[in-house]
């Protein structure tokens, strides 16, 4: 059985543990049977009724035994099927006499740098509070104790219990918090480092950030739920329960809040990031032009000495030919003559490759 404890208490305090689900009811049937007919003398004769319940709490049960429960209980068979299939958004629905709740505790595990979102569903009713647990977190185990170490918070009921989850889940949102911020502040100084791979790793934070809000916003609309419910009954336990409860939103406000500059915050270092890459490029490419444009430079000069070189080389290339009927091969001026057209070539071209800018 995925039964982790099983106890039945009276006025907060822990008076049987029913070895299993028939005995629990059993036992719970004949609490509240000896309460109702029970005489206080020092109340003049009136009858007087112990708050009298009990609380099952179960780990990754299976679809037969959850059956089992809903049919001891008398649990709603849609509240049923989505404990069975899990992965439910946090919520509160009423079934009859039944509040059916959802809630998605999160836990930071700092060597991977992740967040790990579990589940855990309640049934409460008149006289009981089932806990059922699909992760191993939270520890359920923390709550009961600290309820059992105070009656007088116990004594509340069943709405006792449901209170002391959401202010377990509630307080273990404030580690996933600051290991969001400690990612945050080293995701700012990557992307200011100019780190390759941080576009990666804001994506991937950014899910994180969305799936914990996710978790966490619809906890307003369960609060204000349970202050109607509160508000009606006007007795002084559902006046200390509100409470208590207010203690519980008020930080859930402040977790909601955090989060949500989170996400925001993510976005803006996205937007900061792409803008740094785009600069980096731009930056690149200017160097590329600029090493283009000198590399162009000094093709420019290279190509004119080449060709200021090539006008006398053609000349001398020319007359150096040995043929007999070569024209003013035997003209008396005609080395001077060719000497002196090497030398006009050359300095008409320096100067006009010189002109054009080439130079």
């Amino acid at each position: 059985m995925s039964v982790i404890d099983n106890a039945v208490y009276i006025d907060g305090r822990r008076k049987a543990d029913p070895q299993s689900l028939d005995q629990a009811l059993g036992t719970l049937r004949g609490c509240q049977h000896d309460s109702a007919h029970r005489v206080d003398d020092a109340t003049n004769g009136e009858v007087t009724v112990d708050q009298c319940f009990c609380w099952i709490g179960m780990l990754r049960p299976g679809e037969q035994e959850l059956n089992e429960v809903a049919a001891e209980f008398g649990l709603h068979a849609l509240a049923v099927e989505d404990t069975v299939n899990a992965h439910q958004r946090p919520k509160m629905e009423r079934y009859g006499e039944t509040q059916f709740v959802v809630l998605r505790p999160a836990r930071y595990v700092d060597p991977v740098e992740v967040i790990e979102l579990g589940e855990v569903h309640l049934f409460i009713g008149p006289d009981f509070v089932i806990t059922v647990r699909h992760a191993e977190e939270p520890d359920l185990a923390e709550v009961r104790k600290r309820l059992e170490d105070d009656p007088g918070l116990l004594a509340h009921g069943p709405y006792a219990v449901l209170y002391a989850v959401l202010d377990k889940v509630v307080d273990d949102y404030g580690p996933v918090l600051d290991g969001l911020q400690d990612d945050i502040d080293e995701i700012e100084v990557q992307v200011f480092d100019g780190d390759p791979g941080v576009s990666r790793r804001i994506y991937q934070l950014t899910r994180e950030v969305i799936a914990f809000q996710r978790a966490v916003e619809p906890l307003q609309e369960m609060f204000g739920e349970l202050r109607g419910r509160f508000s009606k009954g006007g007795d002084a336990t559902d006046l200390e329960l509100r409470r208590l409860m207010r203690d519980v939103i008020d930080h859930a406000t402040r977790v909601l809040e955090r989060t949500e500059g989170f996400r925001q915050l993510l976005t803006n270092i996205l937007t900061v990031n792409s803008t740094l890459v785009a600069q980096r490029q731009n930056d690149k490419m200017t160097e590329l032009t600029e090493a283009g444009i000198a590399q162009s430079e000094q093709m420019k000069r290279v190509s004119s000495w080449a060709a200021i070189l090539f006008a006398p080389t053609l000349v001398a290339g020319i007359y150096g030919m040995n043929f007999e009927t070569m024209p003013e091969l035997h003209w008396a001026s005609g080395y001077p003559f060719a000497v002196g057209l090497m030398v006009l070539l050359a300095v008409g071209l320096f100067l006009g490759f010189k002109r054009q800018g080439w130079l």
